[in-house]
């Protein structure tokens, strides 16, 4: 299989101060967006648990390289988490209000990281979406946000992902047709965790 699960070894380390003021930051932003402007599909994922992931992984030599991008960034905080931790980090948001509230939270807190409006789904990859079924929020619209990011799926090394149950399959399969060897994939599936997979080999395109 070319997308391979793999578990990190779990430390135990706290969480430093200003990690806990950045999330509790993060956290009443969300809240109060949320009572003003309710956005279709937007539900925060978990920041603690995410912080603990993105820091094991990158204590460990699972992934290949610091360029990272969360699918579906919402308000940005898992990629400022990541540009904590001294990953590249940037984000693709296909609702501009997120977008405008993510950059403000990293401006704020003077984080370096990069957040577009569009989808994550490359370009020319649209039938395979249409191909997976039907979908409560995934869209392809906006296929411009690698452009804007100056970058290729293939040059990603850690992607998040907060999927809705029936987006799973279709986000592993693009990232394991379009993402670059070696690259990883962790997506946030609520009560059950964070799942990590690493793309190991080239699938054999038809």
């Amino acid at each position: 299989m070319p997308l391979l699960d793999f578990t990190l070894p779990a430390t135990n380390e706290p969480i430093p101060e200003d990690v806990c003021r950045f999330i509790t930051e993060a956290d009443r932003r969300i809240e109060r967006f949320q009572d003003d402007c309710r956005i279709p599909g937007f539900v925060p994922s978990d920041y603690t648990l995410a912080y603990r992931v993105l820091r094991d992984l990158s204590a460990s030599t699972f992934a290949r390289g610091r360029q990272f991008c969360e699918w579906g960034s919402g308000f940005g905080v898992v990629t400022c988490l990541a540009a904590m931790l001294d990953y590249d980090a940037c984000g693709i948001e296909i609702e501009m209000e997120l977008v405008i509230e993510a950059r403000k939270l990293a401006e704020d807190f003077e984080l370096p990281v990069e957040f577009v409006q569009g989808s994550f789904v490359p370009r020319g990859a649209e039938n395979r979406v249409y191909a997976a079924g039907s979908y409560s929020w995934f869209t392809t619209d906006g296929d411009h946000a690698y452009d804007d990011l100056g970058l290729d799926m293939k040059d990603l090394d850690v992607v998040f992902a907060y999927p809705w149950p029936d987006e799973e399959f279709v986000t592993g399969d693009l990232f394991e047709w379009y993402a670059g060897n070696g690259a990883v994939l962790g997506t946030y599936h609520g009560t059950d965790g964070i799942r990590f997979r690493r793309k190991t080999a080239k699938r054999r395109r038809k």
